[in-house]
């Protein structure tokens, strides 16, 4: 399978009709048909359902999307590394970040690493901390900030130095929203949308003790952005980390008594890290 033909498909997925795909990638409608059909035959599966008006994925059209945006990053990244120049400092670094403090603190360091070494360019790829330990351990990222506790025989890393909270976000009018801290208790009077993720789950849990049994789960969720909305349209609160941001009509409230959340830059333990990565390393450390 050449990745040509992987540009052909994400062209018709993106543009959802062969005619326009065509143009856009400057061949003819009937070449780009016979490509598609024949990278189906090989694949013994057919990748769009095909109407009159346009074309949809099919469940192995949406596996082949993702696959194919992921070699072609790492194809991508391939080039850009080999065209780094050995006497200096140049080509992208690809991140994964999650939704933490520890951004902030990883900011400044990326802001101060830029100033040293100008034709350094950043890829900021957001997610939660399983999908960018996938594609920390396929290659097409470099580091992952994410927070613990890490896995020490896959990955090295090195802490930031930001400390988080446990914590709800509330309506501002809720009247929890007036405390200084909450108790496992009082968060047994509200429905609760939960982190989705079993680490964070187990920590929740954990504080919740005896209480975790008497909660009402409103739902779960992988990043607070979007989960905020509900929270807003309901009379209920979100188990969350205090965030790099505010959220107008929230309130953020910390937990009482429960242990800080520390976060690290991680990359793979067994990667060869290109010289603009191990020079950021040597950065990051100093």
């Amino acid at each position: 399978m050449e990745l040509r033909i992987l540009w052909y498909f994400l062209a018709v997925a993106r543009e959802e009709n062969f005619t326009k795909a065509a143009m856009s990638l400057n061949v003819s409608q009937p070449a780009l048909s016979r490509q598609i059909a024949q990278l189906e035959d090989e694949l013994g599966k057919p990748l769009f359902v095909r109407s009159s008006h346009c074309i949809v994925l099919t469940d192995a059209g949406l596996l082949l999307k993702r696959r194919a945006e992921e070699i072609l990053s790492l194809e991508d990244k391939i080039r850009r590394e080999f065209s780094e120049g050995s006497d200096e400092i140049s080509g992208e670094l690809a991140f994964g970040c999650g939704e933490n403090m520890g951004m902030r603190e990883l900011a400044e360091k990326l802001a101060a690493f830029k100033r040293l070494n100008p034709k350094i360019t950043y890829r900021i790829y957001s997610a939660i901390a399983d999908d960018i330990k996938f594609r920390l351990d396929q290659g097409i990222l470099d580091f992952g900030l994410m927070s613990e506790p890490v896995e020490i025989l896959h990955y090295d890393f090195v802490r930031i130095k930001t400390v988080e909270h446990w914590g709800i976000l509330v309506k501002s009018d809720n009247p929890l929203a007036a405390k200084s801290s909450v108790t496992p208790q009082d968060l047994t009077t509200v429905p609760l949308y939960i982190p989705w993720r079993t680490t964070m789950r187990s920590e929740v849990s954990a504080w919740l003790s005896d209480c975790a049994e008497k909660i009402t789960v409103a739902g779960t969720y992988n990043l607070p952005g979007n989960i905020t909305h509900l929270v807003k349209l309901e009379n209920a609160a979100a188990i969350t980390v205090e965030k790099l941001y505010n959220y107008d009509g929230l309130t953020f409230v910390p937990f009482e008594k429960a242990n800080p959340m520390t976060s690290v830059l991680a990359w793979k333990k067994s990667a060869n890290l290109s010289p603009s990565a191990k020079a950021f390393v040597d950065f990051f450390k100093g």
